[in-house]
């Protein structure tokens, strides 16, 4: 007979996940380095971060579900980017936003695999699905359930599917046999992924300078981006993935076959410029249901001058002059920018 902890992987990986693994609801052992980053400033203007709720929750998964004792993690994976066509005006946009929105996808698939659990059982079983805007150490928990281990570029890595990967848990009150944690790290003495960072915001600890990383300055940051790290900023319109595309472990990895995830006939941005010409109408449209509304169409727009700036292209000029007398300070700012980068380039 098929146990629960069989059942439960079966239909997870039915359901579209690609591993699944099982650990306890103890709290994890890596919480006080958390909050030593986190007292270091190093979540930079992500508050939320800090706040007295979500940290006694990281300490002690059992707040969000009191009767929990087990952990189901999980991770789907998704297509790594697709390769430059280096045009001109391209820009670049991190490989999970090229999709449809993983938060509304993967909670769909928890919603459907806790109604399982206790549908398996044949009683109600508490539990409760969790992706990334829950505030969990989603990574300690996915290595202590098995699924691989955090590399130096603080992503969890699982030597057969790379980094590329969504994370997710259901908490339940079932008690269900944890898998053994996965301990080995395989990242040895690599450093690439540090090496392919601009901004030097990977950590020897393995922890991230957030206030230095470009997936949370195109994404998190709001307002003005400090102009020191612009032009280490490439042609990044929202997120990064230099650091995976660096990492050995993904070179191998089979293909992503999940359709919900593959890019969107928009991608990837061909013409920077049209892209910043937008109307507010096609934005929303373009981006409905997709990550990329979490920047905002401003936020968006702020990323497409600096990396138009960084693209260092005559034709942009003109929509560049045009942003430079903006009423909003923050693009009036980034294109005067971006025109000084094109004409210091062409001096």
């Amino acid at each position: 007979m098929e146990t629960c902890k069989t059942a439960i992987r079966r239909r997870a990986l039915e359901l579209g996940f690609t591993l699944c693994g099982f650990t306890t609801a103890a709290p994890p052992e890596d919480y006080p380095r958390f909050r030593e980053w986190v007292a270091a400033g190093l979540h930079a203007g992500m508050g939320y971060l800090a706040a007295d709720r979500p940290l006694a929750v990281r300490a002690d998964p059992t707040r969000l579900l009191p009767s929990a004792r087990s952990i189901i993690a999980l991770a789907a994976a998704y297509p790594p980017p697709p390769a430059a066509e280096n045009l001109p005006l391209e820009g670049a946009v991190a490989a999970y936003a090229l999709g449809d929105d993983y938060h509304e996808v993967i909670r769909a698939r928890l919603r459907t695999l806790c109604e399982y659990v206790s549908s398996w059982t044949g009683q109600h079983v508490a539990s409760r699905g969790c992706v990334d805007t829950a505030p969990l150490l989603e990574r300690e928990i996915a290595s202590r359930a098995g699924l691989g281990w955090i590399g130096r570029n603080s992503m969890l890595i699982h030597p057969r599917f790379g980094s590329y990967l969504f994370l997710a848990e259901i908490l339940t009150e079932l008690e269900i046999p944890p898998d053994p944690p996965f301990t080995a790290d395989r990242c040895g003495t690599c450093t690439r992924c540090r090496q392919a960072c601009p901004t030097g915001c990977i950590l020897p600890d393995r922890t991230i300078d957030s206030g230095r990383c470009i997936s949370y300055l195109t994404i998190e940051h709001r307002g003005p981006i400090p102009a020191a790290l612009r032009g280490m900023m490439g042609r990044a319109v929202f997120g990064c993935d230099l650091c995976q595309t660096a990492c050995p472990w993904n070179r191998n990895a089979p293909p992503a076959m999940d359709a919900v995830f593959f890019p969107r006939a928009h991608f990837p941005i061909r013409d920077m410029v049209r892209e910043y010409l937008l109307p507010e109408e096609a934005w929303q449209e373009r981006f409905r249901r997709s990550p990329i509304r979490r920047t905002g169409r401003e936020g968006y727009r702020r990323n497409l001058l600096i990396a138009l700036g960084n693209a260092r292209r005559e034709e942009a000029v003109p929509v560049l002059e045009a942003a430079a007398r903006d009423p909003d300070p923050v693009l009036s700012e980034c294109a005067v920018w971006a025109l000084g980068r094109i004409r210091e380039e062409n001096a």
